[in-house]
């Protein structure tokens, strides 16, 4: 395996890419695993050369209790918090943090384990119809015009479906998919459902032993055609679970395939990550790490290969050009394997990287991080707030910038990156929603500023 030292040799003679190409192409990030569902965003012409304390900062609001992200669309910021005994829907406009509108509404605040139930399931925005939708702890499904924030129509879950096992609520976020809102509702007969995005009238759903999970549902090709991917779970002795292949259109199982510890206080919550046609890499962090399947043509799953290393508790992986990368375990070890074989690329935990916070070098401590894949490079984000510019591929990785733009825990979603501007939570010590000018965009006099 290479070593630190290696690996930083192998870039001195690598070509970098440009960090600014002085053209802004924007992009609206409507799902927490950005536009295409798979962590990488279409912007460019991004300034992403910061210095340790980080980029400007445009605006800040404060936030109430919970893991869910934002999400951007048509200048427009939505994002779900809460708020002592209810949930808040908040929309900004997202170049000013100014409030276009907002909406709240009592929910049973609860614990399990000594964590407080709060939103964990990010918004979804429709960018046809200009539709966003929330999912609520206690199940609370919402579709809001994004203009003014009338509700179209409201759902509850439960009352629909029947309860659901979840250790901390409902936390999967929704998807858009055509003329359909899937939802992971992990009832014991409706496993997942299908609504007309429209009205909110069922459309199919299917039922299935396994239960809900805080992984949220993908689609991709399998054969050429599409197929829903969901994640199951459960809060249920003995413990159940796996990747479900449905077919979008009518809701048939496809086939099923058991990945879950026998731990009972384990969750399958790390969102599969498609890895090519017919090819799909589910992790979770509680014995069994990571598996690499792929689909035949009979829609069954096969095991391509294994790494009990690479356990992702609920940060999803990132795959780009040929190669995985991901954090193993709560330590934030980053890891990077080569989607064909399997094969263990390299390793590192950043743990000799420091970064200044009021007067003290501070070393790196990823632990639940996220990367992200904007204008060339990679963004990653530590659940502490560190924020790093990298570049990364199989033979390694260079730091090419490197901030704290807080130093608080539980950093747990995902940076959305859109129209210019970096959007990042802190959920603890002041919690918080932070926008960072990343344009590039400079006055006369030399200042950065947002579109």
């Amino acid at each position: 395996m290479m070593t630190p030292q290696i690996l930083r040799q192998t870039f001195l003679i690598g070509a970098l890419f440009p960090l600014w190409s002085g053209s802004l192409f924007a992009a609206d990030w409507p799902h927490f695993l950005g536009p295409r569902l798979d962590l990488h965003s279409e912007e460019k012409g991004l300034n992403f050369d910061f210095s340790e304390t980080g980029p400007e900062v445009i605006w800040e609001v404060e936030r109430g209790k919970g893991h869910a992200g934002p999400v951007v669309a048509d200048g427009k910021l939505v994002f779900i918090h809460q708020v002592e005994k209810k949930e808040q829907v908040r929309c900004l406009d997202a170049a000013t943090g100014e409030e276009i509108w907002e909406h709240s509404y009592l929910v049973d605040v609860s614990q399990n384990f000594g964590i407080t139930d709060a939103p964990r399931s990010s918004p979804v925005i429709d960018t046809e119809a200009m539709r966003v939708y929330t999912l609520g702890n206690d199940g609370d499904l919402i579709c809001f015009n994004l203009k003014d924030g009338s509700i179209v129509w409201q759902s509850k879950l439960p009352d629909l479906f029947g309860p659901s096992p979840f250790f901390f609520g409902y936390g999967s976020s929704p998807l858009v998919y055509g003329e359909k809102l899937i939802v992971q509702v992990g009832a014991d007969k409706a496993v997942v459902v299908a609504l007309n995005k429209k009205d909110g009238t069922l459309v199919w759903q299917t039922d299935h032993p396994w239960n809900g999970s805080y992984a949220s549902p993908v689609v991709m090709k399998i054969n050429g055609q599409d197929r829903l991917l969901v994640f199951a779970g459960g809060m249920v002795k003995p413990p159940h679970g796996g990747l479900l292949c449905i077919n979008p259109e009518d809701g048939k199982v496809d086939s099923d395939f058991a990945w879950r510890s026998d731990n009972f206080a384990s969750v399958n919550a790390a969102t599969p990550v498609p890895c090519g046609e017919n090819r799909v890499f589910i992790s979770e962090d509680y014995g069994l790490g990571g598996v690499m399947l792929e689909y035949g043509p009979d829609f069954m799953p096969r095991v391509r290969w294994t790494s009990p290393e690479f356990g992702c508790q609920f940060q999803t992986p990132i795959y780009h050009e040929g190669v995985l990368y991901g954090f193993g375990g709560n330590g934030g070890l980053m890891l990077a394997y080569d989607v064909e074989t399997g094969r263990h690329l390299w390793n590192e935990a950043f743990y000799q990287t420091t970064i200044p916070w009021k007067g003290r070098d501070i070393p790196i401590s990823l632990g639940h991080a996220h990367l992200i894949h904007v204008d060339g490079g990679f963004l990653c984000l530590s659940e502490n707030g560190d924020l790093l510019r990298m570049e990364l591929n199989a033979a390694g990785f260079r730091i090419l910038n490197k901030s704290r733009v807080f130093y608080a825990p539980e950093t747990w979603s995902p940076p959305v990156v859109s129209n210019g501007r970096l959007y990042i939570n802190q959920n603890e010590l002041g919690s918080r929603l932070i926008c960072f000018d990343v344009s590039g965009k400079v006055t006369e006099s030399g200042a950065a500023v947002p579109e």
